[in-house]
């Protein structure tokens, strides 16, 4: 028996890695989060058994009880694929998991995917980091495994910029804490809803504003200069161009 973390990319199904991509499509067992596409989904094989143990606001199921149904099910099945989306250790508890598996004698192999922290603000043509605009980039998450909110001391640097996964429901604090800090309030910033499907929505505004946007998850919020580029021609381009 074989249990694989996997990494579901972004967003479209042929934004998976090549590895991942065959994994789904043989896997006997695919149990995903609520963030992967439903066109990454229509690969997973007819006969499949397929478990949605998504997280949403006020219900189950416990981060404890997905590790429970992923070790049952590797112990069941010759293969198991534990499909997330972006990147399994990017904020995604694919540690926790790993580890529940080796705690339960099993091994588990992990395949990387695209993270939503950089490929989410592509696409909307957002670079995060960009020559004479921004010199680094930092990526943090909207609230904590208790619901805390993160401290932003330490970031109000202009020149960095700042991608805030699971941002949306905290916003206003987040917005706040980062003008208090000295971020200037005509700070860009974007928020990418439903990166690289065909409901993304792009929302650009300042800081000051962010908190009244109408805008909802999941999305990756994007806060610097760079949130005020736009290269999305430039992809448009190359999709009609086949690269």
């Amino acid at each position: 028996m074989s249990v694989y973390l996997v990494g579901a990319g972004p967003g479209a199904a042929d934004l998976m890695t090549l590895r991942a991509a065959r994994l789904v499509a043989r896997a006997d067992v695919v149990i995903h989060d609520r963030l992967v596409d439903a066109s990454v989904l229509a690969t997973v094989r007819s006969d499949a058994v397929v478990i949605d143990v998504g997280k949403r606001r006020g219900s189950l199921p416990t981060q404890r009880s997905i590790n429970e149904t992923l070790v049952d099910f590797a112990k069941r099945y010759e293969c198991v694929v534990r499909l997330k989306g972006g990147d399994p250790f990017v904020f995604g508890r694919g540690g926790e998991e790993w580890l529940a598996l080796n705690e339960a004698g099993l091994v588990a192999e992990v395949v990387p995917g695209v993270t939503s922290a950089l490929s989410g603000p592509l696409a909307a043509g957002i670079p995060v980091t960009h020559r004479g605009v921004s010199r680094g980039v930092i990526v943090i998450t909207g609230h904590g495994a208790n619901g805390d909110f993160i401290d932003v001391a330490g970031l109000s640097r202009g020149d960095l910029t700042l991608v805030i996964l699971m941002g949306v429901e905290s916003r206003a604090r987040l917005a706040r804490d980062l003008l208090e800090e000295g971020r200037g309030a005509d700070t860009p910033v974007a928020v990418v809803e439903r990166a690289w499907t065909h409901r993304q929505l792009t929302t650009r505004s300042t800081l000051d504003n962010l908190a009244d946007l109408d805008v909802d998850a999941p999305a990756v919020i994007v806060v610097g200069e760079v949130a005020a580029l736009d290269f999305s021609g430039v992809l448009e381009a190359a999709r009609v161009g086949g690269a």
